[in-house]
């Protein structure tokens, strides 16, 4: 690396809060992993985010359950908080069943889920890992 690139590397914010627990994949999980996600964030400075957060908990920790669950295996929730970005991050066991955004039929009572990710969140993606997939989810901090 030359010292031209050296400087204009942009640095990452540095970590400001931090919470990770895994959670069996029951319904039960992604109602405990909402509420946990609501309360750090209001305890961590940032009420205006903590319904988004816990909204955003709740489709990634319920797409987990329904698309990435295999028996005897964990889901993991991660919440980072940086100076710029609260970044929510539901990890699976199931790489290889990769999330896409889809139309549903207006009377489909399911398949909303990333459409919602997709509008309140400001960035969001899938990151695969050795074992399994993550989707993670960012909203700005003002």
């Amino acid at each position: 690396m030359t010292a031209a690139q050296a400087i204009s590397a942009p640095t990452p914010d540095p970590l400001l809060r931090e919470d990770r627990v895994d959670y069996t994949p029951t319904a039960h999980s992604v109602v405990r992993s909402r509420h946990r996600a609501a309360r750090l964030v209001l305890q961590w400075g940032h009420a205006a985010l903590a319904g988004d957060a816990a909204l955003l908990v709740s489709e990634l920790a319920t797409n987990a359950l329904l698309h990435g669950a295999i028996r005897g295996r964990l889901f993991r929730v991660h919440l980072t908080l940086t100076a710029s970005a609260l970044r929510i991050a539901v990890s699976d066991p199931r790489g290889e069943r990769l999330p896409g955004i889809r139309r549903p039929d207006t009377d489909a009572p399911y398949g909303r889920g990333l459409l919602i990710v997709a509008q309140l969140a400001d960035d969001w993606g899938v990151e695969p890992r050795t074992v399994g997939k993550t989707v993670y989810a960012e909203l700005a901090v003002r």
